[in-house]
């Protein structure tokens, strides 16, 4: 099944009523299909077991976009602007989502110019196990260090460094921008909601939140 639903806390904090895999209710300008995206930068900045690259983001402009809207954030990364419904197309988006990693993975290498600049690594099991874990970390190092951005398809509820927790029952994309801590915390850049554009997570809550799906990595 195609997931790639907005997560039921922005839609809470809209005032709108998640049911079935639809929404009901008034689309805010926010999510609407011909809002405006909402744009901010990110430093870039490098102290000893740290890197955070430099994010032009840009909010999804509608609930189902957030693959496409999750790979421009990770190519703005690389200074690369393109435009997403280009990209919807390419991946095969529609109002049911994206459906995998593996439709982000060749458009990633595609406008990256390298054939073999990403790779899509799976987490197939329910839980992610420490091999797993460890293998995200230094994915995210490697290609963070890169110059690049991971983009992820996660599915669940995580909690952030602040306690938040980020909500996407019927899946999502979010790129990792930055780590800290040698990768034992990780910067996400969120689509979904503009004011919850940018947190961090534990490496060991991110693993979890691919269970069952997977990853784009160099």
């Amino acid at each position: 099944m195609r997931t790639d639903l907005i997560r039921k806390t922005a839609l809470t904090a809209a005032g709108l009523a998640f049911t079935g895999g639809a929404i009901v209710g008034p689309i805010t300008a926010a999510y609407a299909a011909d809002a405006k995206p909402t744009t901010q930068t990110q430093s870039d900045r490098k102290p000893a077991g740290e890197r955070q690259l430099g994010v032009r983001y840009e909010a999804q402009p509608n609930f189902y976009y957030c693959g496409p809207a999750a790979t421009r954030n990770a190519l703005s990364v690389q200074g690369k602007n393109i435009n997403v419904d280009a990209m919807a197309k390419e991946m095969g988006t529609t109002e049911a989502g994206t459906n995998s990693i593996n439709d982000i993975t060749p458009v990633l290498n595609k406008e990256t110019g390298k054939t073999d600049a990403y790779r899509s690594v799976e987490i197939k099991n329910s839980n992610a196990d420490d091999k797993q874990t460890d293998k995200l970390r230094a994915d995210i190092v490697r290609t963070v260090d890169d110059g690049r951005a991971v983009v992820a398809n996660i599915a669940g509820a995580s909690t952030d460094t602040d306690g938040t927790t980020h909500s996407y029952e019927g899946g999502h994309y979010i790129s990792v921008v930055g780590y800290r801590d040698n990768g034992t915390t990780v910067t996400i850049a969120d689509s979904a909601d503009p004011n919850q554009a940018s947190y961090e997570v534990t490496v060991e809550h991110l693993a979890d939140w691919i269970a069952t799906r997977g990853y784009a990595t160099s």
